[in-house]
């Protein structure tokens, strides 16, 4: 506690929060819409799932540290390595997720909207969408977990702000309070995002669409 203290009165804490958040809410806001694009072509696309199906399967076996050697070759020492290796950690949970939630929308729900006129986007927006939007919801409540473990794995490998560089600064020092202090801070930042954000999104929508049990 006195090590947390330390660091919050010298402003380390709370800059090294921010910088993590800053990281965290491009990574994952791109991984978001490129992981529900991808989930949906997955499961309407017939040549995207043959294609790029197995590839996805594949790819989400490799830890999401394993890109770091590969996006630092590519972008070198900067931010689009750590915003590569977030994007990748995340993408292929909320595809898959999605593709899921699409696949699993009854056939007769599509069948009737088409017989009442719904086509294209009208079929898309109003039937497809909202109909998958709770395992969509879901998906993206992994993703963000996903999302927040290759932030703090770039950051420890690669010296650059955020918590991941407090965590390091405090082993080169020996400072044992101080590493055990910020991962309890990663702990109660990663139980206040999913109570506050996502458990209550999740609820809510579950309510909205009528899935919760009485």
């Amino acid at each position: 506690m006195r090590a947390l203290a330390g660091a919050l009165r010298s402003g380390l804490l709370l800059r090294a929060v921010g910088k993590s958040f800053a990281r965290l809410a491009v990574g994952y806001s791109l991984s978001l819409a490129l992981g529900v694009a991808l989930g949906v072509g997955l499961a309407r696309a017939r040549w995207v799932k043959d294609t790029l199906g197995p590839v996805v399967l594949g790819l989400q076996a490799i830890p999401s540290v394993c890109w770091l050697p590969l996006a630092l070759l590519w972008f070198g020492l900067g931010e689009a390595a750590i915003q590569m290796v977030i994007v990748l950690g995340s993408l292929l949970s909320i595809a898959l997720a999605t593709e899921s939630a699409v696949n699993t929308i009854p056939p007769l729900m599509v069948r009737a909207a088409r017989t009442m006129g719904a086509r294209g986007a009208t079929l898309w927006l109003r039937v497809i969408l909202p109909a998958a939007f709770p395992g969509i919801v879901s998906g993206a409540r992994l993703g963000w977990t996903f999302a927040w473990r290759s932030l703090l794995a770039g950051e420890l490998l690669f010296l650059s702000g955020g918590l991941g560089q407090v965590l390091e600064m405090g082993r080169e020092l020996h400072d044992m309070a101080l590493v055990i202090g910020v991962m309890v801070v990663i702990v109660a930042l990663g139980l206040a995002s999913e109570r506050l954000l996502f458990a209550r999104l999740e609820a809510r929508v579950r309510q909205q669409w009528g899935l919760d049990r009485a």
